[in-house]
Protein backbone atom coordinates (compact mmCIF):
# COMPACT_ATOMS: atom_id res chain seq x y z
CA UNK A 1 0.00 0.00 0.00
CA UNK A 2 2.58 2.41 0.77
CA UNK A 3 4.38 1.26 -2.81
CA UNK A 4 1.41 2.13 -4.17
CA UNK A 5 1.54 5.85 -3.25
CA UNK A 6 4.77 6.64 -3.90
CA UNK A 7 4.47 5.30 -6.97
CA UNK A 8 1.37 7.44 -7.27
CA UNK A 9 3.38 10.47 -6.60
CA UNK A 10 6.32 10.06 -8.53
CA UNK A 11 3.90 9.32 -11.49
CA UNK A 12 2.17 12.89 -10.29
CA UNK A 13 5.72 14.22 -10.76
CA UNK A 14 5.84 13.57 -14.24
CA UNK A 15 3.18 15.73 -15.52
CA UNK A 16 4.09 18.71 -17.04
CA UNK A 17 2.75 21.16 -14.54
CA UNK A 18 4.12 19.64 -11.04
CA UNK A 19 7.43 18.68 -12.56
CA UNK A 20 7.94 22.47 -13.89
CA UNK A 21 7.13 23.44 -10.23
CA UNK A 22 9.52 21.02 -8.68
CA UNK A 23 12.17 22.13 -10.97
CA UNK A 24 11.94 25.78 -10.29
CA UNK A 25 12.01 24.89 -6.63
CA UNK A 26 15.21 22.84 -7.08
CA UNK A 27 16.94 25.71 -8.79
CA UNK A 28 15.67 28.52 -6.45
CA UNK A 29 16.71 26.29 -3.65
CA UNK A 30 20.55 25.40 -5.44
CA UNK A 31 20.75 29.11 -5.76
CA UNK A 32 19.84 29.68 -2.29
CA UNK A 33 22.56 27.28 -1.46
CA UNK A 34 25.04 29.05 -3.84
CA UNK A 35 24.22 32.28 -2.02
CA UNK A 36 25.58 30.90 1.26
CA UNK A 37 28.59 29.04 -0.19
CA UNK A 38 29.59 32.07 -2.27
CA UNK A 39 29.22 34.53 0.81
CA UNK A 40 31.00 32.24 3.70
CA UNK A 41 33.93 32.13 0.88
CA UNK A 42 34.61 35.23 0.94
CA UNK A 43 34.29 36.16 4.39
CA UNK A 44 36.33 33.22 5.56
CA UNK A 45 39.16 34.35 3.57
CA UNK A 46 39.21 38.07 4.40
CA UNK A 47 38.91 36.42 8.18
CA UNK A 48 42.17 34.14 7.19
CA UNK A 49 43.69 37.64 5.51
CA UNK A 50 43.17 39.10 8.58
CA UNK A 51 44.15 36.83 10.86
CA UNK A 52 47.87 36.85 8.66
CA UNK A 53 47.20 40.78 8.78
CA UNK A 54 47.15 40.66 12.65
CA UNK A 55 50.14 37.85 13.06
CA UNK A 56 52.44 39.94 11.28
CA UNK A 57 51.48 43.16 13.22
CA UNK A 58 52.08 41.51 15.89
CA UNK A 59 55.22 40.01 15.23
CA UNK A 60 56.59 43.74 14.07
CA UNK A 61 55.64 44.91 17.22
CA UNK A 62 53.02 47.55 15.27
CA UNK A 63 49.20 48.50 16.10
CA UNK A 64 46.85 45.75 15.56
CA UNK A 65 44.65 46.45 12.11
CA UNK A 66 41.62 47.29 12.53
CA UNK A 67 39.16 44.04 12.08
CA UNK A 68 36.16 46.01 10.22
CA UNK A 69 38.54 48.07 7.93
CA UNK A 70 39.40 44.01 6.49
CA UNK A 71 35.26 42.87 7.05
CA UNK A 72 33.16 45.36 5.89
CA UNK A 73 34.31 45.37 2.24
CA UNK A 74 34.88 41.47 2.43
CA UNK A 75 30.96 41.44 3.78
CA UNK A 76 29.44 44.39 0.70
CA UNK A 77 31.97 41.81 -1.75
CA UNK A 78 30.32 38.94 -0.61
CA UNK A 79 26.85 39.91 -1.07
CA UNK A 80 27.48 41.37 -4.47
CA UNK A 81 29.44 38.29 -5.71
CA UNK A 82 27.17 35.80 -3.98
CA UNK A 83 23.93 37.61 -5.50
CA UNK A 84 25.21 37.76 -8.75
CA UNK A 85 26.29 33.96 -8.49
CA UNK A 86 22.67 33.25 -7.27
CA UNK A 87 20.69 35.80 -10.12
CA UNK A 88 22.86 33.66 -12.63
CA UNK A 89 21.44 30.30 -11.45
CA UNK A 90 18.36 31.60 -10.89
CA UNK A 91 18.01 33.49 -14.34
CA UNK A 92 19.65 30.42 -15.92
CA UNK A 93 17.01 27.17 -14.37
CA UNK A 94 13.82 29.87 -14.33
CA UNK A 95 14.58 30.31 -18.44
CA UNK A 96 15.35 26.80 -18.79
CA UNK A 97 12.01 25.41 -17.34
CA UNK A 98 9.97 27.94 -19.56
CA UNK A 99 11.67 26.60 -22.36
CA UNK A 100 11.27 23.14 -21.29
CA UNK A 101 7.33 23.91 -20.57
CA UNK A 102 6.87 25.37 -24.05
CA UNK A 103 8.42 22.52 -25.74
CA UNK A 104 5.95 19.65 -23.64
CA UNK A 105 3.04 21.85 -24.23
CA UNK A 106 4.36 21.80 -28.05
CA UNK A 107 4.80 18.17 -27.84
CA UNK A 108 1.58 16.06 -28.68
CA UNK A 109 1.93 13.53 -26.31
CA UNK A 110 1.57 15.85 -23.43
CA UNK A 111 -1.53 17.19 -24.10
Amino acid sequence: MLIAVARRRVAALRQPRPAARLARALWITWAVVVWNVVFDRVIVVAGRAYVMAAFRAADARAPLPNMDDWMQPAAARGVWLASAAAAAIVITGLVSVRIAERRAAATPSHR
